[in-house]
């Protein structure tokens, strides 16, 4: 119920004059990041994570770390169409950035990680990914004192398990926050900030090109998964995305908005990495038929 009132919202914004829904919309600035009360933040805790983070120790060969496929560098991406894993292998969908994905409510691009936490430890051990056995995991840090102290400082003796080196790792990830950007400066008293292309780009985006039907809140996602028509690519023949998780066929070829902010900085874009134009006006010609059956049915 909830995601059809955000459409019906979004339809008939889209009728409304380009140039005048913008100023009137609601900004939201990006929130204080929220820790989990099983994982609360600490500062010794990020840099643990950070260590690990780009640490290639995590994987089986001892060359891929998580900074391989989700790369500062990069846009916190690794600038292919798709992840290239284990054995050199090219997976299925494009790695998509860790930019604010501390505000996900789910990860991966069909959601079947239901955390940060959950999602840093299935990569090391995917044997298509970093296939890295977690018991010779722990041992290889064990034989590290740094690592050791770190852990002992950070979790208490003991304490070096797979379960506590995903929760560094999520942590270090919530720091990869996006946030005053012009947009934001904009909408704090800075009407100087956007030029004013960018601004009538801002009215079209919120107004009628309807990009915040699912582009919306303050990281630009409404954390849904949408079947817009962009096709599997490379390896992969057919991707059903969310409905592998679901099995529900409403969810058959959906993946997951992702937010858009530093989103110039991640390219390829989409699952399947492709750059292509076409899932523009494949998404506005699908927006545009929900939104005319809505008002029809609305009328009647």
């Amino acid at each position: 119920m909830k995601r059809l009132w955000v459409i019906v919202l979004f339809c008939i914004v889209g009728f409304l004059p380009v140039g005048s829904f913008a100023e009137d919309s609601i900004y939201e600035p990006v929130p204080v990041m929220k820790y989990p009360s099983d994982n609360k933040w600490s500062k010794d805790k990020e840099e643990l994570g950070k260590m690990l983070y780009f640490d290639p120790r995590l994987s089986g060969s001892n060359w891929i770390s998580c900074a391989t496929c989700h790369n500062p560098g990069l846009g916190w991406s690794d600038g292919l169409p798709r992840t290239i894993g284990n054995g050199q292998k090219e997976l299925g969908r494009h790695a998509p950035t860790i930019i604010n994905s501390g505000y996900f409510a789910l990860q991966m691009w069909d959601g079947r990680k239901k955390s940060l936490e959950d999602q840093a430890s299935g990569p090391i051990g995917a044997d298509v990914e970093m296939n890295q056995d977690y018991d010779e995991l722990i041992r290889e840090l064990k034989a590290l004192p740094g690592y050791v102290s770190r852990f002992d400082t950070v979790f208490g003796k003991n304490s070096l398990t797979i379960d506590n080196i995903a929760k560094a790792i999520a942590t270090f990830e919530r720091s990869v926050v996006s946030k005053n950007a012009p947009y934001d400066k904009y909408w704090t008293g800075d009407k100087s900030a956007m030029s004013a292309s960018a601004v009538n780009g801002m009215n079209l985006f919120f107004g009628k090109a309807k990009c915040s039907i699912c582009h919306n809140g303050p990281v630009f996602t409404d954390s849904g998964f949408h079947n817009i028509g962009v096709k599997a690519a490379g390896p992969l023949k057919v991707d059903l995305g969310r409905y592998n998780e679901t099995k529900d066929d409403f969810d058959k070829g959906g993946f997951k908005t992702p937010g858009l902010r530093d989103i110039t900085k991640s390219a390829p874009y989409m699952h399947n990495g492709v750059r292509s134009e076409e899932h523009t006006s494949e998404l506005q010609s699908r927006s545009d038929l929900v939104c005319r059956l809505l008002l029809e049915k609305k009328k009647k």
